[in-house]
Parts: C-alpha cells; sequence; structure tokens
C-alpha cells in the first residue's frame, strides 16, 4: 500500500496534507525516514510512526449505535440528518454505513462497519439472522395474536410474513411487547401488528444475531465492538459459509 494512502486512509488528512507531513520529515517507517509519498509499506509487518506516535493501521471499523428518534438510517440525506452525522471525525473517515436501516422514529441498536462482506452476510434474506425489538402496542396484544404471529401474518399487500415470535410483556390499553422476527420488509414490524388490528406507538431494536444493544450505551452514542462482540458476528458469518 502507498504510504500516503494509509496515512490518508487512518485519518491524518488528505494526500496533500501528507504529502506535506513527509516532506517535513515527520514520518517514519520501521527506523527510517520516509519522504517519499508513494513509497509501498505493508501496514500489518511495518511500524509507521508520525512524530514518533505510532500509527495503528485498521482497515474495518465496527460500530454499535444507540440510535435515536428523528434520525435516518442512511449515510447522506438531502433534509435530515443521518446516523453518520452523529459520527466523530476519526470515526466517519472510514466511511462506515448502517447495516440495514431502522424507521425514523424507531430508536435502538444499529450496526455501522465499512465491512461490505459482513454487512451482506447480515442482510440476506436467505440468513434469516434474527432481530428482536421491544414495543408499544396502542390495544391489547393476547396470546391469539401470540399464535398468529407465530403462523406469519398476512400483510396489506398479501405478502405473508415469516413467523415471529411474540412475546407480551404486559397486555392493556398500552401493552408492552417483545418481538423476534428474521426478516427486515418495509415497517415490518407496524405492518404486522396493523395486520392484527394493532397500532405501534413506540418501536426498539434491542438485537441483531448475536449482537446486543449495550444497556449502557445512551441514546445517540455510540462505541466501538467489543472483541468478543464481534467475534460472535464473525462465528456467525463462518458457520453460514461452512
Amino acid at each position: 500500500m502507498r504510504l500516503d494512502k494509509l496515512l490518508s486512509n487512518m485519518g491524518y488528512g488528505s494526500r496533500k496534507e501528507v504529502r506535506q507531513l513527509l516532506k517535513a520529515g515527520s514520518v517514519r517507517v520501521n527506523t527510517e525516514t520516509m519522504k517519499d509519498a508513494s513509497a509501498q509499506v505493508d501496514p500489518h509487518q511495518d511500524e509507521v510512526s508520525i512524530l514518533g506516535e505510532r500509527v495503528l493501521y485498521k482497515e474495518f471499523i465496527y460500530l454499535m449505535l444507540h440510535k435515536p428518534q428523528g434520525v435516518i438510517s442512511a449515510t447522506e440525506d438531502g433534509r435530515d440528518r443521518t446516523v453518520v452525522d452523529l459520527l466523530d471525525a476519526e470515526d466517519s473517515h472510514f466511511n462506515p454505513f448502517p447495516v440495514g436501516r431502522l424507521d425514523k422514529d424507531t430508536e435502538g441498536l444499529l450496526l455501522l462497519t465499512n465491512d461490505g462482506k459482513l454487512a451482506h452476510h447480515l442482510l440476506s434474506p436467505r440468513k434469516e439472522v434474527p432481530k428482536t425489538y421491544y414495543a408499544h402496542i396502542s390495544g391489547f396484544v393476547t396470546e391469539e395474536d401470540v399464535v398468529k404471529f407465530a403462523a406469519g401474518v398476512t400483510l396489506e399487500d398479501g405478502y405473508l410474513t415469516k413467523p415471529g415470535m411474540l412475546k407480551v410483556l404486559k397486555s392493556a390499553e398500552k401493552s408492552e411487547i417483545e418481538l423476534t422476527i428474521t426478516e427486515g420488509k418495509f415497517h415490518q414490524v407496524k405492518r404486522m401488528f396493523e395486520a392484527v388490528g394493532k397500532r405501534v406507538i413506540y418501536l426498539k431494536r434491542l438485537s441483531m444475531g448475536p449482537l446486543q444493544l449495550d444497556a449502557s450505551l445512551p441514546i445517540g452514542e455510540y462505541r466501538e465492538l467489543t472483541e468478543e462482540e464481534l467475534e460472535s458476528l464473525l462465528v456467525l458469518v463462518n458457520k453460514e459459509e461452512s
């Protein structure tokens, strides 16, 4: 990899700014001061430093975001703030994107990464990665609804959903539920409840596959995945490939 590309990718400035650092003698590769922007380096083998600070190379970034309401699950939008707008510059320069989407008025777990292979596996319909939601429902949710969801419900456009595992936490005029589904149709949770004559008034995603929303992560904040969390996702991908 070209030295200027490595440093630019790691957030040390544009190619032009990196070349200025090189010209000033601020960059060392192993024990040698390097001024050639086109010099080839192995980011996994060579030790690169700027002003004595080692450059820690990483190709991919994996972020857990506690998405707030009112933010769009996209990388850019002409009107609304996006989930990428919530990131610090040191993370946004990796160009991460949301893995799937949560509606504008839905909050909860959202994974952002620039690892396209992992995202593809998590979003592929045939992988049937389970996603669990917590919701407030206008209307009494009953055991009859649990049975209907377990069989799959027919949406307004005639589509029969795959079975969903509905758990009633509180049955009242405003019920509380948890629902696990393995699909990601547009507004699916809302449409499934509309199919049984009820309405979602609050929705939060709790998990996606083995990844659980960190209960201590404030709404609107994010953090990198732990090694254990990332490993659990990679195990899922590798298991599906085998």
